[in-house]
Protein backbone atom coordinates (compact mmCIF):
# COMPACT_ATOMS: atom_id res chain seq x y z
CA UNK A 1 0.00 0.00 0.00
CA UNK A 2 1.64 3.25 -1.10
CA UNK A 3 1.77 6.67 0.53
CA UNK A 4 -1.77 7.54 -0.56
CA UNK A 5 -2.93 4.26 0.95
CA UNK A 6 -1.12 5.11 4.18
CA UNK A 7 -2.78 8.52 4.32
CA UNK A 8 -6.18 6.84 4.20
CA UNK A 9 -4.96 4.38 6.83
CA UNK A 10 -4.14 7.24 9.20
CA UNK A 11 -7.71 8.52 9.10
CA UNK A 12 -9.18 5.05 9.41
CA UNK A 13 -7.17 3.91 12.38
CA UNK A 14 -7.76 6.77 14.80
CA UNK A 15 -10.03 4.52 16.83
CA UNK A 16 -10.29 3.58 20.47
CA UNK A 17 -8.29 0.39 20.84
CA UNK A 18 -7.35 -1.44 24.05
CA UNK A 19 -4.82 -4.25 23.82
CA UNK A 20 -4.80 -7.34 25.98
CA UNK A 21 -1.34 -8.09 27.32
CA UNK A 22 -2.13 -11.43 28.93
CA UNK A 23 0.55 -13.76 27.46
CA UNK A 24 -1.91 -16.63 27.34
CA UNK A 25 -4.02 -14.65 24.89
CA UNK A 26 -1.35 -12.44 23.35
CA UNK A 27 -2.49 -13.46 19.89
CA UNK A 28 -6.01 -12.15 20.42
CA UNK A 29 -6.23 -8.45 21.16
CA UNK A 30 -9.92 -7.78 21.74
CA UNK A 31 -11.48 -4.35 21.33
CA UNK A 32 -12.84 -2.23 18.52
CA UNK A 33 -11.12 -4.39 15.93
CA UNK A 34 -12.58 -7.52 17.50
CA UNK A 35 -9.55 -9.72 16.96
CA UNK A 36 -5.88 -9.37 16.10
CA UNK A 37 -3.39 -11.69 14.45
CA UNK A 38 0.05 -12.91 15.44
CA UNK A 39 2.12 -12.14 18.51
CA UNK A 40 4.02 -14.67 20.65
CA UNK A 41 3.25 -18.16 19.42
CA UNK A 42 1.41 -20.24 22.00
CA UNK A 43 3.32 -23.37 23.11
CA UNK A 44 0.32 -25.52 22.20
CA UNK A 45 0.46 -24.15 18.66
CA UNK A 46 4.22 -24.31 18.36
CA UNK A 47 3.76 -28.06 18.92
CA UNK A 48 2.35 -28.65 15.44
CA UNK A 49 2.77 -27.70 11.80
CA UNK A 50 -0.24 -27.38 9.49
CA UNK A 51 0.20 -29.20 6.19
CA UNK A 52 -3.28 -28.97 4.66
CA UNK A 53 -6.63 -27.24 5.06
CA UNK A 54 -9.88 -28.21 3.33
CA UNK A 55 -12.51 -25.52 3.85
CA UNK A 56 -16.15 -26.04 2.88
CA UNK A 57 -18.47 -23.10 3.27
CA UNK A 58 -22.06 -22.24 2.43
CA UNK A 59 -22.87 -18.53 2.34
CA UNK A 60 -26.41 -17.29 2.88
CA UNK A 61 -26.51 -13.70 1.57
CA UNK A 62 -30.09 -13.06 2.71
CA UNK A 63 -29.41 -14.01 6.34
CA UNK A 64 -25.75 -12.88 6.24
CA UNK A 65 -24.66 -16.16 7.79
CA UNK A 66 -22.26 -18.96 6.97
CA UNK A 67 -22.16 -22.68 7.66
CA UNK A 68 -18.80 -24.35 7.32
CA UNK A 69 -16.56 -27.30 7.81
CA UNK A 70 -12.80 -27.28 8.13
CA UNK A 71 -10.55 -30.32 7.76
CA UNK A 72 -7.02 -29.76 9.04
CA UNK A 73 -3.99 -32.00 8.69
CA UNK A 74 -1.25 -31.22 11.21
CA UNK A 75 2.14 -32.81 11.83
CA UNK A 76 3.16 -32.96 15.48
CA UNK A 77 6.64 -31.54 16.13
CA UNK A 78 6.54 -31.49 19.96
CA UNK A 79 4.57 -33.68 22.35
CA UNK A 80 1.07 -32.32 22.89
CA UNK A 81 -2.30 -33.56 24.06
CA UNK A 82 -4.32 -30.69 22.66
CA UNK A 83 -4.81 -29.14 19.22
CA UNK A 84 -5.46 -25.40 19.50
CA UNK A 85 -7.01 -23.48 16.62
CA UNK A 86 -8.36 -19.97 16.45
CA UNK A 87 -11.98 -19.15 15.65
CA UNK A 88 -13.83 -15.93 16.38
CA UNK A 89 -16.15 -16.33 19.34
CA UNK A 90 -19.00 -14.83 17.31
CA UNK A 91 -19.15 -18.16 15.45
CA UNK A 92 -20.47 -21.34 17.03
CA UNK A 93 -18.61 -24.64 16.88
CA UNK A 94 -21.25 -27.31 16.24
CA UNK A 95 -19.08 -30.41 16.59
CA UNK A 96 -15.52 -31.64 16.17
CA UNK A 97 -14.25 -35.01 14.96
CA UNK A 98 -10.81 -36.63 15.08
CA UNK A 99 -9.55 -39.39 12.80
CA UNK A 100 -8.66 -42.48 14.79
CA UNK A 101 -5.96 -45.04 14.07
CA UNK A 102 -8.52 -47.22 12.29
CA UNK A 103 -9.44 -44.37 9.93
CA UNK A 104 -12.82 -43.77 11.55
CA UNK A 105 -13.92 -40.31 12.60
CA UNK A 106 -14.74 -40.08 16.29
CA UNK A 107 -16.47 -37.33 18.25
CA UNK A 108 -13.90 -35.13 20.00
CA UNK A 109 -14.14 -33.17 23.20
CA UNK A 110 -13.51 -29.47 22.70
CA UNK A 111 -13.84 -26.06 24.26
CA UNK A 112 -14.39 -22.78 22.43
CA UNK A 113 -13.82 -19.53 24.30
CA UNK A 114 -11.87 -16.29 23.86
CA UNK A 115 -11.51 -17.02 20.13
CA UNK A 116 -9.59 -20.23 20.90
CA UNK A 117 -10.78 -23.71 19.96
CA UNK A 118 -9.12 -26.38 22.11
CA UNK A 119 -9.51 -29.92 20.84
CA UNK A 120 -8.68 -32.80 23.18
CA UNK A 121 -6.41 -35.29 21.37
CA UNK A 122 -7.30 -38.03 23.92
CA UNK A 123 -3.65 -38.98 24.42
CA UNK A 124 -0.32 -37.27 24.04
CA UNK A 125 0.69 -37.13 20.40
CA UNK A 126 4.38 -37.52 19.65
CA UNK A 127 6.69 -35.85 17.11
CA UNK A 128 6.12 -37.46 13.74
CA UNK A 129 2.44 -38.15 14.38
CA UNK A 130 -0.15 -36.64 12.06
CA UNK A 131 -3.45 -35.37 13.43
CA UNK A 132 -6.56 -34.92 11.30
CA UNK A 133 -9.49 -32.96 12.72
CA UNK A 134 -12.82 -31.78 11.32
CA UNK A 135 -14.53 -28.71 12.71
CA UNK A 136 -18.16 -27.94 11.91
CA UNK A 137 -19.20 -24.39 12.71
CA UNK A 138 -21.45 -21.55 11.64
CA UNK A 139 -23.30 -18.37 12.48
CA UNK A 140 -23.16 -14.70 11.61
CA UNK A 141 -19.49 -13.81 11.02
CA UNK A 142 -18.02 -10.54 12.17
CA UNK A 143 -19.00 -7.70 9.85
CA UNK A 144 -16.10 -5.52 8.74
CA UNK A 145 -16.73 -2.02 10.14
CA UNK A 146 -14.02 -0.43 8.03
CA UNK A 147 -12.65 -2.89 5.49
CA UNK A 148 -9.93 -3.60 4.69
CA UNK A 149 -8.24 -2.07 7.76
CA UNK A 150 -10.76 -3.22 10.34
CA UNK A 151 -11.96 -6.39 8.71
CA UNK A 152 -14.37 -9.26 8.54
CA UNK A 153 -17.18 -10.02 6.10
CA UNK A 154 -18.32 -7.26 3.76
CA UNK A 155 -21.99 -7.52 2.74
CA UNK A 156 -22.89 -5.12 -0.05
CA UNK A 157 -24.91 -4.91 -3.26
CA UNK A 158 -24.09 -4.32 -6.91
CA UNK A 159 -25.88 -1.66 -8.93
CA UNK A 160 -28.83 -3.96 -9.65
CA UNK A 161 -29.24 -4.98 -6.01
CA UNK A 162 -27.49 -8.35 -6.26
CA UNK A 163 -25.39 -9.56 -3.31
CA UNK A 164 -21.78 -8.42 -3.40
CA UNK A 165 -19.73 -10.10 -0.69
CA UNK A 166 -16.05 -10.16 0.20
CA UNK A 167 -13.73 -11.13 3.04
CA UNK A 168 -10.88 -8.89 4.19
CA UNK A 169 -9.09 -9.95 7.37
CA UNK A 170 -5.41 -9.07 7.13
CA UNK A 171 -5.28 -7.23 10.44
CA UNK A 172 -7.95 -9.15 12.28
CA UNK A 173 -6.94 -12.68 11.33
CA UNK A 174 -8.40 -15.43 9.20
CA UNK A 175 -10.16 -16.88 12.22
CA UNK A 176 -12.78 -14.17 11.75
CA UNK A 177 -14.45 -16.58 9.32
CA UNK A 178 -12.72 -19.99 9.43
CA UNK A 179 -10.88 -22.08 12.05
CA UNK A 180 -7.11 -22.06 11.63
CA UNK A 181 -3.77 -21.66 13.31
CA UNK A 182 -3.82 -17.92 12.88
CA UNK A 183 -0.17 -17.02 12.99
CA UNK A 184 2.03 -15.80 10.12
CA UNK A 185 4.71 -18.41 10.84
CA UNK A 186 2.63 -21.39 9.70
CA UNK A 187 1.17 -21.93 6.23
CA UNK A 188 -0.43 -25.07 4.82
CA UNK A 189 1.40 -26.71 1.93
CA UNK A 190 -1.86 -26.61 -0.04
CA UNK A 191 -5.52 -25.85 0.51
CA UNK A 192 -8.94 -26.69 -0.91
CA UNK A 193 -11.71 -24.09 -0.78
CA UNK A 194 -15.30 -25.03 -1.69
CA UNK A 195 -17.99 -22.36 -1.46
CA UNK A 196 -21.73 -22.81 -2.07
CA UNK A 197 -23.89 -19.81 -3.03
CA UNK A 198 -27.30 -19.19 -4.60
CA UNK A 199 -27.38 -18.97 -8.38
CA UNK A 200 -26.50 -16.88 -10.36
CA UNK A 201 -23.77 -15.72 -7.96
CA UNK A 202 -20.15 -16.49 -8.76
CA UNK A 203 -17.36 -17.23 -6.26
CA UNK A 204 -13.85 -16.03 -7.06
CA UNK A 205 -11.24 -17.44 -4.71
CA UNK A 206 -7.61 -18.48 -4.41
CA UNK A 207 -5.82 -20.96 -6.63
CA UNK A 208 -7.30 -22.82 -9.57
CA UNK A 209 -10.97 -23.55 -10.20
CA UNK A 210 -11.43 -27.31 -10.30
CA UNK A 211 -15.08 -27.17 -11.20
CA UNK A 212 -18.57 -25.89 -10.44
CA UNK A 213 -21.19 -28.31 -9.13
CA UNK A 214 -24.82 -27.41 -9.87
CA UNK A 215 -27.32 -28.37 -7.16
CA UNK A 216 -31.04 -29.09 -7.40
CA UNK A 217 -31.86 -26.52 -4.73
CA UNK A 218 -30.85 -23.59 -6.94
CA UNK A 219 -27.37 -23.33 -5.49
CA UNK A 220 -23.97 -24.18 -6.86
CA UNK A 221 -20.61 -24.99 -5.36
CA UNK A 222 -17.33 -23.53 -6.63
CA UNK A 223 -14.36 -25.81 -5.93
CA UNK A 224 -11.01 -24.03 -5.74
CA UNK A 225 -7.61 -25.53 -4.99
CA UNK A 226 -4.41 -23.75 -3.95
CA UNK A 227 -1.42 -25.83 -4.99
CA UNK A 228 1.22 -23.87 -3.04
CA UNK A 229 1.61 -22.62 0.54
CA UNK A 230 -0.63 -19.68 1.41
CA UNK A 231 -0.73 -17.32 4.36
CA UNK A 232 -3.97 -17.41 6.32
CA UNK A 233 -5.03 -13.82 5.75
CA UNK A 234 -4.43 -14.31 2.02
CA UNK A 235 -7.33 -16.78 1.84
CA UNK A 236 -10.38 -14.95 0.51
CA UNK A 237 -13.76 -15.37 -1.09
CA UNK A 238 -15.44 -12.82 -3.37
CA UNK A 239 -19.07 -13.29 -4.35
CA UNK A 240 -21.15 -11.38 -6.91
CA UNK A 241 -22.88 -11.93 -10.28
CA UNK A 242 -19.44 -11.44 -11.76
CA UNK A 243 -18.51 -11.26 -15.41
CA UNK A 244 -14.98 -12.28 -16.35
CA UNK A 245 -12.29 -10.73 -18.52
CA UNK A 246 -9.59 -13.23 -19.39
CA UNK A 247 -6.24 -13.48 -21.12
CA UNK A 248 -3.06 -15.52 -21.14
CA UNK A 249 0.20 -13.97 -19.98
CA UNK A 250 3.59 -15.35 -20.97
CA UNK A 251 5.92 -15.22 -17.98
CA UNK A 252 9.62 -14.44 -18.23
CA UNK A 253 10.09 -18.00 -16.95
CA UNK A 254 8.39 -19.31 -20.09
CA UNK A 255 5.08 -20.55 -18.70
CA UNK A 256 1.70 -19.31 -19.87
CA UNK A 257 -0.33 -17.97 -16.96
CA UNK A 258 -4.12 -17.49 -17.03
CA UNK A 259 -5.12 -13.98 -15.96
CA UNK A 260 -8.74 -13.30 -14.99
CA UNK A 261 -10.52 -10.17 -13.81
CA UNK A 262 -13.85 -10.76 -12.06
CA UNK A 263 -15.86 -7.54 -12.50
CA UNK A 264 -19.35 -6.47 -11.50
CA UNK A 265 -21.65 -6.28 -14.53
CA UNK A 266 -22.04 -2.51 -14.37
CA UNK A 267 -18.26 -2.02 -14.61
CA UNK A 268 -17.51 -4.51 -17.37
CA UNK A 269 -16.42 -1.86 -19.90
CA UNK A 270 -14.25 -0.10 -17.31
CA UNK A 271 -12.71 -3.47 -16.52
CA UNK A 272 -11.89 -4.09 -20.16
CA UNK A 273 -10.16 -0.72 -20.36
CA UNK A 274 -8.10 -1.36 -17.20
CA UNK A 275 -7.22 -4.99 -17.90
CA UNK A 276 -4.20 -4.34 -20.22
CA UNK A 277 -2.58 -2.38 -17.40
CA UNK A 278 -2.68 -5.50 -15.23
CA UNK A 279 -0.44 -7.25 -17.74
CA UNK A 280 1.92 -4.26 -17.91
CA UNK A 281 2.27 -4.33 -14.14
CA UNK A 282 2.99 -8.06 -14.21
CA UNK A 283 5.75 -7.50 -16.75
CA UNK A 284 7.29 -4.74 -14.60
CA UNK A 285 7.46 -6.90 -11.49
CA UNK A 286 8.84 -9.87 -13.38
CA UNK A 287 11.63 -7.76 -14.90
CA UNK A 288 12.58 -6.38 -11.51
CA UNK A 289 12.00 -9.22 -9.05
CA UNK A 290 11.72 -12.44 -11.02
CA UNK A 291 8.81 -14.50 -12.35
CA UNK A 292 5.27 -14.23 -11.05
CA UNK A 293 5.38 -16.74 -8.16
CA UNK A 294 2.05 -18.54 -8.59
CA UNK A 295 2.22 -19.52 -12.23
CA UNK A 296 0.97 -23.02 -11.36
CA UNK A 297 -2.44 -21.58 -10.42
CA UNK A 298 -3.37 -18.20 -11.94
CA UNK A 299 -3.25 -14.48 -11.52
CA UNK A 300 -6.68 -13.21 -10.54
CA UNK A 301 -8.26 -9.90 -9.61
CA UNK A 302 -11.75 -9.55 -8.13
CA UNK A 303 -13.63 -6.28 -7.93
CA UNK A 304 -14.63 -5.75 -4.30
CA UNK A 305 -16.78 -3.36 -2.25
CA UNK A 306 -13.68 -2.36 -0.25
CA UNK A 307 -10.47 -0.67 -1.37
CA UNK A 308 -8.18 -3.67 -1.84
CA UNK A 309 -6.05 -6.44 -0.38
CA UNK A 310 -3.29 -8.81 -1.48
CA UNK A 311 -5.12 -12.12 -1.33
CA UNK A 312 -2.89 -14.69 -3.02
CA UNK A 313 -3.84 -15.19 -6.71
CA UNK A 314 -7.11 -13.28 -6.19
CA UNK A 315 -6.21 -9.64 -5.55
CA UNK A 316 -9.08 -7.57 -4.13
CA UNK A 317 -9.62 -4.44 -6.21
CA UNK A 318 -12.00 -1.63 -5.25
CA UNK A 319 -10.19 1.48 -6.42
CA UNK A 320 -12.92 2.72 -8.78
CA UNK A 321 -10.62 2.51 -11.82
CA UNK A 322 -8.64 5.60 -10.82
CA UNK A 323 -5.15 6.73 -11.83
CA UNK A 324 -2.53 8.50 -9.74
CA UNK A 325 -0.39 11.51 -10.70
CA UNK A 326 1.93 9.25 -12.68
CA UNK A 327 -0.84 7.83 -14.84
CA UNK A 328 -1.25 4.32 -13.41
CA UNK A 329 -3.59 2.53 -11.01
CA UNK A 330 -1.48 2.44 -7.85
CA UNK A 331 -3.95 0.24 -5.97
CA UNK A 332 -3.66 -2.64 -8.40
CA UNK A 333 0.08 -2.10 -8.76
CA UNK A 334 0.52 -2.20 -5.00
CA UNK A 335 -1.62 -5.26 -4.33
CA UNK A 336 -0.02 -7.16 -7.20
CA UNK A 337 3.37 -6.40 -5.66
CA UNK A 338 2.32 -8.32 -2.59
CA UNK A 339 2.39 -11.52 -4.64
CA UNK A 340 6.17 -11.14 -4.20
CA UNK A 341 6.32 -9.12 -0.96
CA UNK A 342 3.90 -10.92 1.34
CA UNK A 343 2.86 -14.08 -0.52
CA UNK A 344 6.12 -15.34 -2.04
CA UNK A 345 8.19 -13.84 0.79
CA UNK A 346 6.26 -13.78 4.05
CA UNK A 347 7.26 -12.19 7.34
CA UNK A 348 7.81 -14.88 9.97
CA UNK A 349 6.37 -12.55 12.59
CA UNK A 350 4.38 -9.32 12.20
CA UNK A 351 7.39 -7.45 13.61
CA UNK A 352 8.84 -7.71 10.09
CA UNK A 353 5.64 -6.56 8.40
CA UNK A 354 7.56 -3.76 6.67
CA UNK A 355 8.90 -6.44 4.32
CA UNK A 356 5.34 -6.65 2.99
CA UNK A 357 4.31 -3.01 3.07
CA UNK A 358 7.50 -0.95 2.88
CA UNK A 359 8.91 -3.00 0.01
CA UNK A 360 5.60 -2.96 -1.84
CA UNK A 361 5.10 0.78 -1.36
CA UNK A 362 8.57 1.39 -2.76
CA UNK A 363 7.62 -0.44 -5.95
CA UNK A 364 5.20 2.35 -6.89
CA UNK A 365 8.04 4.88 -6.83
CA UNK A 366 10.12 2.58 -9.02
CA UNK A 367 7.25 2.25 -11.47
CA UNK A 368 6.86 6.04 -11.62
CA UNK A 369 10.58 6.15 -12.39
CA UNK A 370 10.21 3.58 -15.17
CA UNK A 371 7.35 5.51 -16.75
CA UNK A 372 8.60 9.08 -16.31
CA UNK A 373 12.23 9.08 -15.21
CA UNK A 374 14.27 9.88 -12.11
CA UNK A 375 12.55 13.19 -11.34
CA UNK A 376 9.21 11.40 -11.08
CA UNK A 377 10.80 8.85 -8.76
CA UNK A 378 12.05 11.54 -6.40
CA UNK A 379 8.74 13.37 -6.51
CA UNK A 380 6.95 10.14 -5.65
CA UNK A 381 9.27 9.53 -2.71
CA UNK A 382 9.00 13.09 -1.43
CA UNK A 383 5.22 12.84 -1.46
CA UNK A 384 5.13 10.47 1.51
CA UNK A 385 7.98 11.93 3.54
CA UNK A 386 5.83 14.16 5.75
CA UNK A 387 3.79 11.20 6.98
CA UNK A 388 6.66 9.43 8.73
CA UNK A 389 5.92 9.32 12.45
CA UNK A 390 9.08 7.91 14.13
CA UNK A 391 7.14 6.78 17.19
CA UNK A 392 8.05 3.08 17.25
CA UNK A 393 10.62 0.87 15.49
CA UNK A 394 9.72 -0.21 11.98
CA UNK A 395 11.15 -3.68 12.69
CA UNK A 396 11.32 -4.31 16.44
CA UNK A 397 13.06 -7.45 17.66
CA UNK A 398 10.19 -8.47 19.91
CA UNK A 399 7.20 -10.39 18.58
CA UNK A 400 4.28 -8.22 17.53
CA UNK A 401 0.67 -8.63 16.54
CA UNK A 402 -0.41 -7.14 13.24
CA UNK A 403 -2.41 -4.49 15.06
CA UNK A 404 0.61 -3.40 17.07
CA UNK A 405 2.52 -2.68 13.87
CA UNK A 406 -0.30 -0.39 12.75
CA UNK A 407 -1.13 1.18 16.11
CA UNK A 408 1.28 2.93 18.39
CA UNK A 409 2.40 1.43 21.72
CA UNK A 410 1.76 1.55 24.61
CA UNK A 411 -1.95 2.40 24.43
CA UNK A 412 -2.66 1.48 20.77
CA UNK A 413 -4.99 4.40 20.14
CA UNK A 414 -3.01 6.36 17.54
CA UNK A 415 -2.43 5.24 13.96
CA UNK A 416 1.02 4.58 12.52
CA UNK A 417 1.93 4.04 8.88
CA UNK A 418 5.71 3.85 9.22
CA UNK A 419 5.82 0.27 7.92
CA UNK A 420 4.70 1.89 4.64
CA UNK A 421 6.30 5.32 4.39
CA UNK A 422 9.37 4.93 6.55
CA UNK A 423 9.89 1.44 5.17
CA UNK A 424 9.98 2.72 1.59
CA UNK A 425 12.34 5.52 2.62
CA UNK A 426 14.71 3.01 4.21
CA UNK A 427 14.93 1.28 0.83
CA UNK A 428 15.35 4.63 -0.93
CA UNK A 429 18.31 5.54 1.29
CA UNK A 430 19.82 2.06 1.01
CA UNK A 431 19.77 2.40 -2.78
CA UNK A 432 21.78 5.60 -2.45
CA UNK A 433 24.21 4.07 0.02
CA UNK A 434 25.12 0.79 -1.72
CA UNK A 435 24.56 1.83 -5.33
CA UNK A 436 22.18 0.87 -8.11
CA UNK A 437 23.54 -2.51 -9.13
CA UNK A 438 23.95 -3.92 -5.62
CA UNK A 439 20.58 -2.57 -4.54
CA UNK A 440 18.58 -4.08 -7.38
CA UNK A 441 20.43 -7.38 -7.05
CA UNK A 442 19.47 -7.34 -3.37
CA UNK A 443 15.79 -6.85 -4.17
CA UNK A 444 15.77 -9.74 -6.61
CA UNK A 445 17.68 -12.08 -4.31
CA UNK A 446 15.34 -11.17 -1.46
CA UNK A 447 12.48 -12.35 -3.67
CA UNK A 448 14.32 -15.36 -5.09
CA UNK A 449 17.54 -16.34 -3.24
CA UNK A 450 19.06 -17.82 -6.41
CA UNK A 451 18.28 -18.01 -10.14
CA UNK A 452 17.37 -21.70 -9.92
CA UNK A 453 14.53 -20.92 -7.53
CA UNK A 454 13.02 -18.59 -10.12
CA UNK A 455 12.09 -21.66 -12.19
CA UNK A 456 10.22 -23.43 -9.35
CA UNK A 457 6.42 -23.58 -9.28
CA UNK A 458 5.72 -26.42 -6.83
CA UNK A 459 5.58 -24.19 -3.74
CA UNK A 460 9.13 -24.74 -2.54
CA UNK A 461 10.01 -21.23 -3.72
CA UNK A 462 7.75 -19.62 -1.12
CA UNK A 463 9.54 -18.83 2.12
CA UNK A 464 9.54 -16.95 5.40
CA UNK A 465 11.96 -14.07 5.84
CA UNK A 466 13.12 -11.56 8.43
CA UNK A 467 14.72 -8.14 8.43
CA UNK A 468 18.09 -9.73 9.18
CA UNK A 469 17.73 -11.87 6.05
CA UNK A 470 17.50 -8.73 3.96
CA UNK A 471 20.47 -7.18 5.77
CA UNK A 472 22.55 -10.26 5.02
CA UNK A 473 21.56 -10.21 1.34
CA UNK A 474 22.28 -6.49 0.97
CA UNK A 475 25.68 -6.91 2.66
CA UNK A 476 26.54 -9.86 0.45
CA UNK A 477 25.56 -8.09 -2.76
CA UNK A 478 27.24 -4.78 -1.89
CA UNK A 479 30.23 -5.76 0.22
CA UNK A 480 29.19 -3.04 2.68
CA UNK A 481 28.75 -3.70 6.41
CA UNK A 482 25.22 -2.52 7.25
CA UNK A 483 24.62 -3.19 10.95
CA UNK A 484 24.69 0.52 11.73
CA UNK A 485 22.22 1.28 8.91
CA UNK A 486 19.62 -1.28 10.01
CA UNK A 487 20.05 -0.42 13.69
CA UNK A 488 19.43 3.26 13.03
CA UNK A 489 16.50 3.02 10.67
CA UNK A 490 14.64 -0.14 11.68
CA UNK A 491 15.47 -1.23 15.23
CA UNK A 492 14.73 2.06 17.00
CA UNK A 493 12.38 4.90 16.05
CA UNK A 494 14.46 8.05 15.99
CA UNK A 495 16.25 9.61 13.02
CA UNK A 496 19.73 11.11 12.70
CA UNK A 497 20.13 14.83 12.17
CA UNK A 498 22.65 16.32 9.73
CA UNK A 499 24.42 19.22 11.46
CA UNK A 500 26.48 21.97 9.84
CA UNK A 501 28.09 25.24 10.84
CA UNK A 502 30.24 27.82 9.08
CA UNK A 503 33.86 28.00 10.07
CA UNK A 504 36.68 30.18 8.92
CA UNK A 505 37.30 29.34 5.29
CA UNK A 506 34.57 26.71 4.95
CA UNK A 507 31.89 24.61 6.61
CA UNK A 508 31.87 21.78 9.13
CA UNK A 509 29.38 18.90 8.79
CA UNK A 510 28.58 16.01 11.15
CA UNK A 511 25.81 13.60 12.14
CA UNK A 512 23.97 13.96 15.42
CA UNK A 513 22.46 10.59 16.32
CA UNK A 514 20.12 9.18 19.00
CA UNK A 515 22.12 7.73 21.90
CA UNK A 516 25.32 8.51 19.93
CA UNK A 517 24.70 5.58 17.61
CA UNK A 518 27.31 5.12 14.89
CA UNK A 519 26.16 6.44 11.51
CA UNK A 520 28.87 6.70 8.83
CA UNK A 521 26.46 7.87 6.13
CA UNK A 522 28.16 9.68 3.22
CA UNK A 523 26.50 12.90 2.08
CA UNK A 524 26.29 14.41 -1.36
CA UNK A 525 27.42 18.05 -1.39
CA UNK A 526 26.50 20.39 -4.21
CA UNK A 527 28.68 23.47 -4.64
CA UNK A 528 29.67 25.63 -7.57
CA UNK A 529 27.68 23.49 -9.98
CA UNK A 530 29.36 20.25 -8.95
CA UNK A 531 28.19 17.38 -6.75
CA UNK A 532 30.57 15.20 -4.78
CA UNK A 533 30.14 12.57 -2.08
CA UNK A 534 31.70 13.30 1.29
CA UNK A 535 32.19 10.79 4.10
CA UNK A 536 30.45 12.11 7.21
CA UNK A 537 30.18 10.58 10.69
CA UNK A 538 29.56 11.83 14.23
CA UNK A 539 32.94 13.56 14.14
CA UNK A 540 32.83 16.91 12.29
CA UNK A 541 34.39 17.01 8.84
CA UNK A 542 35.41 20.26 7.17
CA UNK A 543 34.40 20.81 3.57
CA UNK A 544 37.13 22.07 1.25
CA UNK A 545 37.23 25.84 0.98
CA UNK A 546 36.48 25.72 -2.76
CA UNK A 547 33.19 23.95 -2.09
CA UNK A 548 32.18 26.16 0.79
CA UNK A 549 32.85 29.35 -1.14
CA UNK A 550 29.71 29.12 -3.29
CA UNK A 551 26.13 28.13 -2.63
CA UNK A 552 26.32 24.81 -0.81
CA UNK A 553 23.50 22.23 -0.66
CA UNK A 554 23.72 19.10 1.47
CA UNK A 555 21.93 16.02 0.14
CA UNK A 556 20.45 18.05 -2.74
CA UNK A 557 18.47 15.13 -4.19
CA UNK A 558 16.93 14.23 -0.83
CA UNK A 559 18.29 10.66 -0.72
CA UNK A 560 18.94 10.37 3.00
CA UNK A 561 16.24 9.70 5.57
CA UNK A 562 16.98 12.14 8.39
CA UNK A 563 15.38 14.50 10.84
CA UNK A 564 14.12 17.58 9.06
Amino acid sequence: MNSSYANILFACFVLAFIASVNPAHAQRVLGVRGTDSGGPLMPEQAAYDVTYYDLELEVNPAAKTIEGGLLVHADIVHPTEVLVLHLDSLLEVREVHLEGEDGRWDDARFGHADALLRIDLVMTRQPGDRVKAKVHYGGAPRVAPRAPWVGGFVWDETADGSPWIATAVQGDGADVWWPCKDHPSDEPDSMAISVTVPQPLVVASNGKLRGVAEREDGKRTFNWFVSTPINNYGVAINIAPYRTIESLYTSTAGQTVPVTFWVTPENYEKGQALFPEFLEHLAFYERLLGPYPFRADKYGVAETPHLGMEHQTIIAYGHDYSKNDWGFDWLHHHELGHEWWGNLVTALDWRDFWIHEGFCSYMQALYAEELHGRDAYHASMDGGRANIRNRQPVAPRESRTEGQMYLLAPDYVESDGDIYNKGRWVLHTLRYLIGEEAFFRSLRRMAYPNPEMEQVTDGSHTRFATTDDFKYIAERESGVELDWFFEMYLRQPHLPRLMSEPVEGGMRVWWETPDNMPFPMPVEVSANGEVRRVNVSREPVQLPIAEAAGDVALDPKNWILMEE
